[in-house]
C-alpha cells in the first residue's frame, strides 16, 4: 500500500510533525494490494440481476420487494438480500432508490476519497485513484466491511454519521437527565446504539438539597427504557439498543442487580396468565427495562473484598462517604444469581479497563456501548470496520499475514478520514471524537478460520493463532496511526496523554512478546507483529499518534453476513450444518465448507472425509463419525450441540485476544441450562484474574418472554367451546399381506468380515412388504434372533409403517461386527443394521427421500464429485449447482486465493419446509432449542452475534454493529 524497504510498508514525507500536530508531511503514498493499473475493480467480475423479495413466513406478508438489484455472482442470496433491504438508499419503487452494489460502494468509496484529498491524507492525485479502486476492490470482494451506520449515511443527504458506539453522561441534575432521553433518541434514529454510566445520579437513600429523598437512578432507568422501546433505528432496521452501567459500590446496586430479574418473575406470572409475553407480543410492553443490557462496573478493590471474603463500602454520591457496608461476596453472589435468573447483568472490570486507558488525564472510562466493546471517555464515539479472516487464508492452509496488514493500513486510514467529515449527533460527541478520533477496527470468521486450519477454537494453538492476529492487526493499525500523525497531525488530546498513552503501547507490546506461539503459521504471523510494534513505538515516539483508539471485537452481525462470513466476531462456529438460500428460490442445508477443509488437512483419505462429512449432514455433529479421531473432535466444536465449546473455552479465548485490543470483545459466554449460580460466580472471577474488560453471560432457557414456542399462548386466547358428543370413530390400521406369489431380491453382504443375506420382498407395485435376515457362520441364537427382527419388521411393514421410519431408527446403530463391507453403494458400516437399512434405503426409497438423509449410491456420489450435485434431474441439479458456486471462490484475484479443493461430498440437501435459518435448523436436526428471540421483521429465528443476537433472514440486529 505504501512505499516499501525491506518488504516493509512505509510512508514518504517531508518534516516530522510534532506531537501536537502542528507540522505536517508530504502525504500518503498508497501502493496496489489487488488492483491493476488501468482496470476498474467493477470489470473484473461478473454481474447479475436479482429479484429481491423478503416475507414474513408466519403472516405471509410481502415485507418488501426489489427487482432486478445488480450483484456480482459471487454473492450469496443472503448477502444480496441484505445489502439490498438494509443498505440501498432511496424510496422504493422511485428512480432515486440505488439498485446495484457498484451505486452504493461509489456513494462511499468517493465520499472517503474526496475528505482524503481535501485533507492532505494522499501526496499526489494517483495516490487517491490508487486508494478509491483498493478501496472498492476490497469491499467488492468482502475483504471488510465498514459498520452499518456508514452504509446507512454517507453519501446521502442525511448527516454523515458514521460511528455505530456511542457513550454518553449523565450527571445527577434533572437537566441532564432529561437531556439523556433526548440524547439517546437521536442516537437511536440514526441508526445506532448508546451507553451509558448512572453512578453519577445520587441514590434513593441519599437526600435532596430541598430535604426530600432522592428518586434514584433505576426510577430514571424506566423512562429511558420506554423510550428507547418506541424507536427503530436507522430506517426501521432494528430496535435500539444501549446499555446501562452502575458501579458496584452504588448504594442502590442491589436494586439494579435485580431490577430485570423482578421483571422476569412478571413476565412468568403473565404467560401463565394466557398473556402473550413473547418478545414482540403484545402483551411484553407492560414489562420494564427490556430495552436494555445492563451490568455491573466492579473494581479490584471488590473483587479482593469478594476473594478474601471481607465487607465493602456503599458510598454516598455526593460526599463519597461510606453510608453502608455489605458482605462483598454476597453481593456478588446476587450478582451472579441475577444473571443466572435472566441473563443479566454483566460484569465491566473498571480497574483493567483505566489500565490500558491512554487518556486517563482526560478522564475515566466508565461506561460502554451497548455492546461492550467499545470502551473510552463519555460523550465520545467509535467507527467500526471489520476484516474477513478467511479471506487472507492461503491455498496451503496459511495465513496470509503480509497482505492482511497490508489491508489493515487500508481501512484504518479510511476509517480516519471518515471522521473528517462525520456528523454526530450531539455537540459533545462531535467535539471529543475530533479531538481523540477513536477507531474500532476488528475481524469476523475468526472460528471459520480455526475448524479451516485444523485448531480447535478451546486449544493452546488457536488462542496462539487468534492471539498472534489480534497482536498483528492492532500494531499494524497503531503503526499506521503515527505515520498518519506525522503526515496530518497527532490527536488533539495526545499532548495532554502523550505519556499515558505510551505507557499503554509499550504494554501492548509487552503482551505480544509474551505470547507462546505452537506452530509455524502461529510464528509467521507473531514475528510480523513484533515488527509491527516496535514499528510502532518508535514512529510513535517521533510523532505521537492520530488516534486515542484503535480496535475493538465486535458482533460484525448485519456485516457479517454482507460478508459472507461463517461466523461473526470472535465467536466460533454456530453449528456445522447451515442453512442456505439459492438463486432463484429454494433452499438447501448445507455442511460447513470449512469441514472437508479440515479433513485433508489431518490427512484423512477421500473416501473418509466423504463418510465423515455424509455422517455430519445427517447429525449434525461429529461423534462416531466414521473414521474420525477423537482427538479431532475438538477442532469442530461449536457454540452449540453436541459438542458445545465449555464456557471456560470462550473466556480463554477472549483472554488471549483482550491484550490487543484497545477496546474490549462482544461475547456472550453461552452456558448450559445445568449451570449453577456458583459456576457463574467462577466465570466471572477468572474472568477478572485473567484480565478481561467485559463479559456477559447466557444461560440456556433462563429467559422466559422468549419465542420458544407459542402453542401455549396460542391455546391461552382460544374460547373453550360445549360441543355435542359425536359418534367415536375408532381407526386401526389394516393389514396388506403380500401375494403369493411376489417379486425379491437376495443380496449378499459382508461387514466387518461377517458375512449375511438379505431377501426383500416386494408388492406388485413395488412397495417392500417384507424383509429376510441370515447371518452365516453364526450360532442359533443370533439367528433365531434376526428371524424374529425379520418377522416384526415385515409385519409393521404390511401395516403401514413407512420403510423411512426404520431407515431413521436403524441407521447409525453402532456395534459390532461394524467397519468395510463389500458393496461399493455403503462403503463404511457402523453395524449390521446399519448396513441393511441403509441398502433397504437405496433399493426401495426415492431419490428426495434417501438424498434428505445423507444416503447415496456410488453413482450419485461420482456425479456429485464430476457436478457438484447428487441430483439426477437437471433443473434441480442447477440449484445445488448454484449453491457451490456460491460457496467456491469466484475465479477473480483474492487477497489469498485459494486452489480449487475436490468437491466437498455430501454437503447439500434440501432444508426442510418449516426450516428458515440456521438456527431453526439446529432446532430441527438436533431436536433441541437455540436460546434466541424471533426477528420483528421477518419472523425468523434469530442467532447470538457477540453479546447481541442477527437475524440470517434479513439482517437485523438486537445490537449496534
Amino acid at each position: 500500500m505504501t512505499e516499501t524497504s525491506h518488504d516493509r510498508p512505509v510512508v514518504r514525507r517531508g518534516k516530522a510533525a510534532s506531537a501536537t500536530g502542528g507540522t505536517r508531511g508530504k502525504g500518503l503514498t498508497i501502493q496496489r494490494i489487488f488492483t491493476t493499473p488501468g482496470v476498474h475493480p467493477y470489470d473484473e467480475v461478473t454481474w447479475e440481476r436479482r429479484d429481491v423479495v423478503q416475507t414474513n413466513w408466519k403472516t405471509g406478508d410481502t415485507v418488501f420487494e426489489q427487482k432486478g438489484v445488480e450483484f456480482p455472482d459471487s454473492w450469496s442470496v443472503n448477502a444480496s438480500t441484505i445489502v439490498t433491504t438494509k443498505y440501498f438508499r432511496g424510496a422504493v419503487g422511485t428512480e432515486q432508490r440505488e439498485r446495484s452494489l457498484k451505486q452504493l460502494i461509489d456513494r462511499v468509496v468517493l465520499t472517503y476519497a474526496r475528505a482524503g484529498k481535501q485533507h492532505g491524507y494522499f501526496a499526489t492525485d494517483e495516490d487517491a485513484e490508487v486508494f478509491e479502486h483498493e478501496l472498492t476492490w476490497a469491499l467488492l470482494h468482502q475483504v471488510f466491511s465498514f459498520n452499518s451506520p456508514v452504509w446507512f449515511n454517507v453519501g446521502t443527504s442525511a448527516p454523515q454519521q458514521v460511528s455505530a458506539c456511542f457513550i454518553l453522561a449523565v450527571d445527577d441534575t434533572m437537566d441532564s437527565i432529561l437531556n439523556w432521553y433526548r440524547e439517546e433518541g437521536l442516537i437511536f434514529k440514526g441508526g445506532s446504539g448508546a451507553g451509558l454510566n448512572l453512578s453519577r445520579i445520587r441514590s434513593s437513600k441519599e437526600l435532596l438539597s430541598s430535604g426530600g429523598t432522592a428518586s434514584g437512578p433505576v426510577s430514571f432507568m424506566r423512562g429511558a427504557d420506554a423510550s428507547a422501546g418506541t424507536i427503530k433505528s436507522g430506517g426501521a432496521t432494528r430496535r435500539a439498543a444501549k446499555m446501562v452501567v452502575l458501579d458496584v459500590d452504588h448504594p442502590d446496586v442491589e436494586e439494579f442487580v435485580e431490577t430485570k430479574m423482578r421483571e422476569e418473575e412478571k413476565i412468568r406470572a403473565l404467560r401463565d396468565a394466557g398473556f402473550d409475553m413473547d418478545l414482540g407480543g403484545r402483551d411484553i410492553t407492560s414489562v420494564q427495562y427490556q430495552n436494555a443490557n445492563n451490568s455491573v462496573r466492579v473494581s479490584d478493590e471488590f473483587m479482593r473484598a469478594v476473594e478474601q471474603d471481607t465487607d465493602f463500602g456503599l458510598r454516598a454520591r455526593g460526599t463519597g462517604e461510606v453510608i453502608e457496608t455489605i458482605r462483598a461476596k454476597e453481593l456478588f453472589h446476587k450478582i451472579a444469581h441475577a444473571a443466572w435468573a435472566c441473563a443479566d447483568p454483566g460484569i465491566q472490570y473498571d480497574d483493567t479497563i483505566n489500565d490500558w486507558h491512554t487518556n486517563p488525564e482526560t478522564g475515566r472510562i466508565t461506561a460502554s456501548n451497548p455492546c461492550s466493546e467499545y470502551m473510552s471517555l463519555d460523550n465520545s464515539s467509535c467507527n467500526l470496520a471489520s476484516l474477513n479472516l478467511m479471506k487472507f487464508l492461503r491455498d496451503d492452509d496459511t495465513f496470509d499475514a503480509q497482505t492482511f496488514a497490508k489491508v489493515v493500513e487500508l481501512v484504518i486510514t479510511a476509517m480516519d478520514i471518515s471522521i473528517c467529515f462525520a456528523d454526530f449527533p450531539t455537540e459533545s460527541i462531535g467535539d471529543t471524537t475530533r479531538k481523540y478520533r477513536q477507531l474500532g477496527i476488528g475481524y469476523a470468521n475468526l472460528g471459520a478460520l480455526l475448524m479451516a486450519t485444523g485448531h480447535g477454537y478451546d486449544s493452546e494453538g488457536g488462542r496462539a493463532l487468534a492471539a498472534s492476529i489480534t497482536s498483528l492487526m492492532t500494531g499494524t493499525a497503531y503503526r499506521r496511526s503515527a505515520e498518519l500523525a506525522g503526515v496530518v497531525g497527532a490527536y488533539e488530546g495526545y499532548a495532554r496523554n502523550q505519556q499515558a498513552h505510551k505507557r499503554v503501547m509499550r504494554k501492548h507490546a509487552a503482551a505480544n512478546d509474551a505470547v507462546r506461539t505452537l506452530h509455524a503459521m502461529d510464528k509467521d504471523v507473531h514475528a510480523l507483529a513484533t515488527k509491527a510494534w516496535e514499528d510502532c513505538l518508535s514512529i510513535g515516539d517521533a510523532n505521537g499518534w492520530r488516534n486515542a483508539q484503535a480496535s475493538v471485537l465486535a458482533p460484525t452481525g448485519t456485516i457479517g453476513f454482507m460478508m459472507d462470513c461463517d461466523t461473526t466476531g470472535i465467536e466460533p462456529d454456530f453449528s456445522l450444518v447451515k442453512f442456505k438460500k439459492l438463486v432463484g428460490g429454494g433452499s438447501m442445508q448445507i455442511v460447513n465448507q470449512t469441514i472437508p477443509r479440515a479433513l485433508r488437512r489431518f490427512g484423512y483419505a477421500e473416501e473418509t472425509v466423504e463418510a465423515i462429512v455424509e455422517y455430519i449432514a445427517e447429525h449434525g455433529h461429529v461423534v462416531d463419525a466414521p473414521g474420525l479421531r477423537p482427538e479431532h473432535y475438538e477442532v469442530f466444536d461449536c457454540a452449540m450441540g453436541e459438542r458445545a465449546i465449555a464456557p471456560m473455552g470462550h473466556v480463554r479465548m477472549m483472554a488471549a485476544c483482550q491484550p490487543f485490543l484497545s477496546g474490549a470483545i462482544s461475547k456472550t459466554v453461552n452456558m448450559p441450562e445445568s449451570a449453577t449460580v456458583e459456576d457463574i460466580e467462577d466465570v466471572y472471577f477468572q474472568s477478572w484474574k485473567l484480565g478481561l474488560k467485559a463479559l456477559a453471560i447466557y444461560r440456556d432457557n433462563c429467559k422466559v418472554g422468549q419465542p420458544l414456542s407459542d402453542g401455549k399462548a396460542k391455546s391461552a386466547d382460544k374460547e373453550e367451546t360445549v360441543q355435542a358428543p359425536e359418534p367415536v370413530v375408532e381407526y386401526r390400521p389394516v393389514r396388506k399381506r403380500l401375494p403369493k406369489s411376489r417379486p425379491s431380491r437376495t443380496t449378499s453382504f459382508t461387514v466387518g468380515g461377517a458375512e449375511g443375506y438379505m431377501t426383500a420382498g416386494s408388492y406388485p407395485d413395488d412397495g417392500l412388504g417384507e424383509v429376510f435376515l441370515k447371518l452365516g457362520k453364526q450360532g442359533s441364537t443370533l439367528a433365531g434372533v434376526m428371524d424374529a427382527f425379520s418377522i416384526a419388521v415385515s409385519i409393521g411393514l404390511q401395516y403401514g409403517v413407512p420403510l423411512e421410519t426404520y431407515v431413521q431408527k436403524f441407521t447409525n446403530l453402532r456395534f459390532e461386527p461394524a467397519g468395510l463391507t463389500d458393496d461399493p453403494d455403503v462403503r463404511m458400516a457402523q453395524s449390521m443394521m446399519d448396513y441393511i437399512f441403509r441398502r433397504l434405503a437405496l433399493d426401495y426409497l426415492p431419490f428426495e427421500t434417501r438424498s434428505a438423509m445423507g444416503i447415496h449410491s456410488a453413482e450419485e456420489r461420482a456425479r456429485q464429485l464430476d457436478t457438484g450435485s447428487y441430483e439426477p434431474v437437471e433443473d434441480e441439479t442447477a440449484d445445488v449447482e448454484s449453491l457451490q458456486q456460491q460457496a467456491a471462490p469466484t475465479g477473480q484475484q483474492q487477497p489469498a486465493p485459494a486452489a480449487p479443493a475436490p468437491a466437498a461430498p455430501a454437503v447439500a440437501a434440501p432444508a426442510p419446509r418449516e426450516v428458515h435459518s440456521s438456527a431453526e435448523l439446529y432446532e430441527a436436526q438436533q431436536g433441541r432449542t437455540a436460546d434466541a428471540p424471533l426477528c420483528f421483521s421477518c419472523g425468523i429465528k434469530m442467532r447470538p452475534a457477540g453479546s447481541c443476537y442477527v437475524c440470517e433472514g434479513c439482517g437485523s440486529t438486537s445490537g449496534c454493529s
